[in-house]
């Protein structure tokens, strides 16, 4: 969870205040990697907008310029030398040389389209060192015996209020890491 020493004059501190702190800090975790999915989302969410618009572009190009181009550019080549079915040929080769152009940019835009790694990585180290963490565990109260009111409490002497459960340091092993 966290070092006693960063906290300045608490040494010991009840049940409810780890489970506090561990809560708080998981919160901010699972938020920081939600935001960190969402970023790395929206960039190849970009990305994919990007190529998918270069192939519906030349997709419109293909279908709409060449009722129109092609009389055009055909009478304009017809006019040059060559007969009317070359000229048509010849501007047909053209817009299709094009949209293959165009199509080879968005499939190149598209394969630069990657899952989220980083975020992956993230949860997958954040899994791993949860399956590691253990409760600790509660010490054994005898059946029929009563925990001692906590003194200060508005409840004091009424017999239903419990002691809050404590970690001891001493009994408590940490990891450098």
């Amino acid at each position: 969870m966290s070092d006693p020493g960063n906290n300045a004059g608490q040494t010991d501190r009840s049940l409810g205040q780890l489970v506090a702190t561990a809560t708080a800090e998981m919160s901010a975790l699972v938020h920081d990697e939600i935001a960190l999915a969402k970023a790395e989302v929206r960039q190849d969410v970009r990305r994919g907008i990007t190529g998918s618009a270069v192939i519906i572009i030349a997709g419109v190009l293909v279908l709409f310029s060449i009722p129109v181009l092609s009389f055009a550019a055909a009478y304009g080549i017809h006019h040059l030398g060559p007969g009317l079915g070359w000229s048509f040929l010849i501007v047909w080769g053209v817009f299709i040389l094009l949209a293959v152009l165009l199509a080879l940019f968005a499939v190149a835009k598209l394969k630069k389209v990657r899952p989220p790694e980083k975020s992956i990585a993230s949860a997958k180290q954040t899994a791993a060192v949860l399956q590691g963490v253990k409760p600790h565990p509660r010490p054994a109260v005898p059946a029929g015996t009563r925990r001692p009111a906590v003194s200060g409490s508005t409840l004091t002497g009424t017999g239903t209020e419990k002691a809050p459960v404590q970690d001891k340091p001493s009994g408590v092993a940490r990891s450098s890491a």
